[in-house]
């Protein structure tokens, strides 16, 4: 990461030495707001939120009937004779198996989905960027987030404007995005 903000500032200083006479313009702007703050983005949200949701409830469920049968097995276990305990035993065995690859499919399969969910807000932010530049004629847009110092009066924001393009109301933040999914989150713990 550090090679590659090396190299990006070596071929911005590369290009501003070698075209003096031009008039070159810079932009930058905070792509995470801007992707986090999209409405397609809450969309995704709900998605896997509710994905999720499914399931650890059916994990839930799957160790719900370990817990069942496992304190059957204590109670019970021995006034059993040899062979019901050891077919038991393989039974609790295959159940913490079942879990365990429950978790981790399951697990693999959320991410793939987000993926899948956010790869075209990515794609469509990216666009609207690429749009904005090409339509003020800059030569390089920087996300702010991976630069150590932006000169605001060389440099020029374009977030406001990919905002208002990509339908983000002037009046959500990032905080505000944070306040939402707190209390979503309290709501669903309160359930």
């Amino acid at each position: 990461m550090y090679m590659k903000k090396l190299f990006l500032i070596a071929a911005m200083a590369a290009t501003c030495f070698a075209a003096k006479a031009q008039d070159l313009k810079f932009a930058h702007v905070d792509f995470s707001e801007l992707v986090q703050l999209m409405p397609e983005m809450d969309k995704a949200r709900e998605v896997t939120d509710a994905a999720s949701a499914e399931a650890q409830e059916t994990y839930e469920a799957m160790y719900q009937e370990f817990q069942t049968k496992y304190q059957a097995y204590q109670k019970n276990s021995a006034t059993w004779s040899n062979t019901i305990r050891e077919t038991k035993e393989k039974e609790l065995a295959d159940i913490q198996t079942r879990l365990q690859e429950f978790q981790q499919t399951v697990q693999q399969e959320l991410q793939a989905q987000q993926q899948q969910l956010i790869a075209p807000i990515y794609q469509k932010a990216q666009e609207v960027v690429n749009q904005l530049a090409k339509e003020g004629g800059y030569i390089y847009v920087v996300d702010k987030t991976s630069m150590l110092y932006i000169d605001d009066k060389l440099s020029t924001d374009l977030t406001p404007a990919a905002r208002t393009a990509l339908g983000i109301p002037e009046d959500r933040t990032l905080e505000s995005l944070q306040a939402e999914l707190q209390a979503k989150a309290q709501a669903n713990q309160a359930q």
